[in-house]
């Protein structure tokens, strides 16, 4: 009697199973991706990079090598002998940033007068730092971008520049498998045309965007561990 259950009940799942068939087989509803959702279609429309490109720090003409790393939420530069001071009332702050010039394969000292535009705490494994965070442009394939570098000493980085996801996010896509995918092609004129901005910024205070300056430091993870690619 008790086998007999048992083959009853197998038979019953059987039977069960065989029934559900055609519902799992059948052809799903279409379903609507999210309005956030990237197409392949908005794809194509994208600028993708190498996780290493070739980049020009404007008004410079020396093309440094740059990190693009979605780790990190702001953009780095390597500074050294920084120095905060005032121009009519506004924070400002020179520095030297001393690369090796991805074409020649020489160290030099580019130097750069900034306003603050805000300042953020990073936390990491040595403590916490006090980083200035400057607005800069920066030429990338053949576009010019103006974005946010919090300045720090990188020299125990391998790369000067780390682009993070503020910038990355106006830039479009990256190819973690490839490097140096856009040929460093900066118009003519990006030079002289950031010299002049900058020489107007020095002039006129009012240019000048300080409007989160004096914002509380915003708490930030470190980019990168020392040693780091």
């Amino acid at each position: 009697m008790q086998f007999s259950i048992k083959s009853l009940s197998f038979a019953a799942l059987l039977g069960a199973a065989a029934l559900s068939v055609p519902a799992v087989a059948g052809t799903p509803e279409p379903v609507e991706p999210p309005a956030d959702a990237l197409l392949t279609e908005d794809v194509a429309g994208k600028v993708i990079v190498g996780w290493i490109e070739k980049g020009l720090i404007l008004p410079e003409q020396t093309a440094v090598k740059v990190k693009v790393d979605s780790g990190a939420l702001t953009s780095s530069m390597h500074a050294v002998n920084l120095e905060r001071f005032k121009r009519d009332g506004k924070r400002w702050v020179r520095y030297d940033v001393e690369v090796k010039d991805a074409d020649t394969g020489e160290t030099v000292t580019l130097k750069f007068e900034r306003p603050v535009f805000r300042q953020i705490t990073v936390r990491g494994a040595g403590g916490e730092d006090y980083r200035p965070v400057v607005k800069m442009r920066m030429c990338i394939g053949n576009r010019i971008y103006e974005e946010q570098f919090s300045l720090r000493d990188r020299s125990d980085m391998t790369y000067p520049v780390l682009l993070g996801r503020r910038t990355i996010e106006h830039i479009g896509l990256i190819d973690v498998s490839s490097t140096f995918l856009l040929p460093l092609e900066c118009p003519e004129q990006a030079s002289e045309e950031e010299r002049q901005r900058q020489q107007q910024l020095r002039e006129d205070a009012s240019l000048v965007d300080d409007s989160q300056v004096d914002a509380p430091a915003v708490e930030e993870e470190d980019d990168e561990q020392e040693g780091g690619e």
